[in-house]
């Protein structure tokens, strides 16, 4: 044959031979490097179960929660104005509403500015609001406008005409917690929530009929409840009820597993329908001393948190607010996957470790709140004020 001439004709030396000698002395390749830990050398199995990659469901509309644009501005809106909030509040309780400006730059956290940033440059931003000035030391002081004076005696003027409707929304609170107290701390770090004002614990003495304050053996004052009153032992959700029933039915949807056919009949399927979505519980009640994971107990940490909303400025608060009352009303850490569940009331702005919930019928379709306390209708007039600047104001704009 032509191929054995061929190779008869190769010379022995040049003997093709393979590039790499490893191969020779082991022909057979390891096979342990393309076998996984669950196959064997002569059957390669499935991946079990608990070891495979598990695939997240794609977003449905069905399932996907619709984004509120307005209400996700009003977020934005308070990181805007942070330093004018904190910096306001601060600055009110300095002696003379005035502070050295060396100082005011170390105090980022309580003047809501970033740190490692120049406290000069938010202040030049609202020049109807804030004043610098040389003091007789020597030293640059920071302090408020002559205008800005004058909108805090305005301020005052509101907070003296809304006393008796503060007193009540504290009395509400001390009516929903678990042994009828809160510590006066916690109501004084969330007073602009309610509207509360700043010496609201001096005022407490004047009302004897309503309050107790206790001193703790830690030194920790205490805010008891001295008199139940029946006529504000009454939610807003058992008055919207008197008015529409079915309305508020479906606020709620709280679900109880069972089978697709219990073989009930009409009266009775419509019973169980209202049990998964009337919320029967007394917000005022004992309800801290249900079952921990009953249904009863979601309706009553549910319609505490609507009601606790309700007695809010601008029905809504942030889960550090929350948070604030977890002891005093029985909540516990599933509270955003609790509200989670109850979409057509709740609306959870923000991301889910710095959220803030809003009650959704308080706001028009643009994120207009419906109903204004004085309060927050000044608050809106001070934040048009604070873009302003100082040539543009006296023009039209009714400051009384």
């Amino acid at each position: 044959m032509a191929w054995r001439v061929l190779i008869s004709k190769i010379p022995k030396s040049k003997t093709l031979t393979p590039k790499f000698a490893s191969l020779v002395s082991n022909p057979k390749p390891n096979l342990s490097i393309f076998s996984s830990p669950f196959s064997t050398s002569f059957l390669i199995t499935k991946t079990p179960k608990k070891y495979r990659k598990k695939c997240s469901k794609p977003d449905s509309p069905r399932t996907k929660p619709v984004q509120n644009p307005h209400l996700e501005s009003i977020l934005q809106r308070d990181s805007y104005f942070r330093f004018l909030t904190r910096s306001k509040s601060f600055l009110s309780t300095q002696p003379e509403h005035a502070l050295r400006l060396d100082d005011a730059g170390k105090l980022y956290r309580e003047l809501g500015f970033p740190g490692g940033r120049k406290v000069s440059r938010f202040l030049q931003r609202q020049p109807t609001i804030f004043a610098t000035y040389r003091h007789a030391d020597n030293k640059m002081w920071v302090g408020f406008t002559e205008f800005m004076e004058e909108l805090l005696l305005e301020e005052k003027e509101i907070m003296n005409e809304m006393e008796s409707d503060r007193v009540n929304k504290v009395r509400k609170l001390l009516m929903m917690s678990k042994y009828k107290r809160i510590p006066l701390s916690k109501i004084h770090h969330c007073r602009l929530l309610f509207g509360v004002p700043d010496d609201f614990r001096d005022r407490v003495a004047k009302y004897p009929e309503f309050f107790r304050i206790v001193m703790e053996d830690d030194g920790k004052r205490i805010l008891e409840l001295v008199k139940w009153d029946p006529l504000l032992a009454v939610s807003d959700i058992e008055r919207e009820c008197l008015v529409d029933e079915d309305r508020v039915k479906n606020m709620f949807n709280f679900l109880v597993k069972y089978g697709k056919d219990l073989g009930l009949e009409y009266d009775e399927m419509k019973k169980l329908y209202s049990l998964n979505t009337l919320l029967m519980v007394s917000l005022y009640s004992d309800g801290w001393r249900f079952d921990l994971w009953s249904l009863e107990v979601e309706k009553y940490r549910v319609g505490v948190v609507h009601e606790f909303l309700r007695l809010t400025l601008e029905k809504r608060a942030s889960i550090h607010h929350i948070v604030e009352f977890k002891e005093e009303f029985s909540l516990t850490r599933q509270t955003y996957q609790m509200l989670k569940k109850q979409p057509q009331t709740f609306y959870m702005a923000g991301i889910e470790m710095n959220w803030d919930v809003f009650l959704k019928d308080a706001y028009d379709g643009d994120g207009v709140l419906i109903v204004k306390d004085p309060r927050v209708i000044f608050n809106d007039r001070l934040r048009t004020y604070a873009q302003m600047q100082e040539g543009e104001l006296g023009y039209g704009d009714d400051t009384t």
